[in-house]
């Protein structure tokens, strides 16, 4: 089905009456995340997924690039959970600075089965007295400012080649694509709420604001098979909050906390079945 089609189905059933929309977008759910495999009862891999990489750089500020913050904490919350927890595997999406397509991205972590999907990146803003930490979900957009979020994110797709092909027309400034493929996330958003919930925690823990957990439809997340998260670290266009993502010791408490809310994340699942 093309990606016209697609929208056009998808304007459709927002114009029905609320629970008809409900019913038909539940048999759409149905037949893109079976039952067997929304079943979580173990986190044995987790995808980590360090935002952007080689030619694309993502934000950058003063000489500061968004790809080298979301890398070193990506590596570091790995080390983290692997001493941690013994018994996760980590996969990588990249570990070193090479161009990986957002598609591929979250195909490393379906062939892999993972059962947690963690995104890593920096904010940025206008204003450069903006900061705190968000945690996505996929899902629709509460606000102008987290579609403007995807929509920055999403713009790497210009970068790749036969990217309408790829992504089936899609278009990063389009809010109506955007809302589309919030859709076809909606199996995992329990617990991709959950798990983004317990990371904004852990932020305050070490001192961090939290700006809360959002929705928003992030093209690096909508084909994930599995629970997933975009990170938001901080806001690189701010100077206090730049130095303190570009230092060790703020990497290490970013990767600390997102591991501790990993591992509370997997107990409380783990106990629940």
């Amino acid at each position: 089905m093309s990606m016209r089609a697609k929208l056009y189905k998808t304007q459709y059933l927002l114009k029905l009456p609320f629970t008809i929309s409900c019913l038909l977008l539940l048999i759409m759910l149905c037949a893109y995340a079976p039952l067997d495999q929304m079943q979580q009862p173990k986190i044995k891999t987790i995808t980590i997924d360090a935002g952007h990489g080689g030619k694309d750089v993502g934000a950058s500020y003063s000489g500061t690039h968004e790809k080298d913050i979301a890398l070193a904490v990506a590596l570091k919350l790995g080390d983290v959970i692997k001493a941690s927890m013994p018994d996760v595997d980590i996969i990588y999406t990249r570990d070193k600075d090479e161009f990986i397509e957002l598609y591929e991205r979250a195909g490393i972590a379906n062939r892999k089965n993972a059962d947690l999907f963690i995104s890593l990146h920096c904010n940025a803003n206008k204003k450069t007295d903006v900061f705190g930490t968000e945690t996505f979900s996929m899902g629709l957009h509460k606000s102008e400012g987290n579609l403007d979020v995807a929509r920055r994110e999403n713009a790497v797709i210009l970068l790749e080649k036969d990217y309408e092909e790829k992504y089936e027309g899609f278009d990063p400034n389009s809010p109506e694509a955007h809302i589309y493929f919030s859709f076809l996330q909606n199996a995992y958003l329990e617990q991709s709420l959950k798990i983004a919930a317990n990371v904004e925690k852990n932020f305050t823990n070490v001192k961090r604001v939290s700006r809360g957990v959002k929705q928003a439809g992030f093209m690096v997340l909508w084909k994930c098979k599995m629970p997933s998260i975009l990170i938001e670290t901080g806001f690189i266009s701010n100077p206090k909050e730049r130095a303190y993502l570009t230092s060790n010791k703020g990497q290490d408490e970013l990767a600390k906390a997102i591991a501790e809310a990993v591992k509370q994340y997997k107990l409380s699942l783990e106990k629940e079945n």
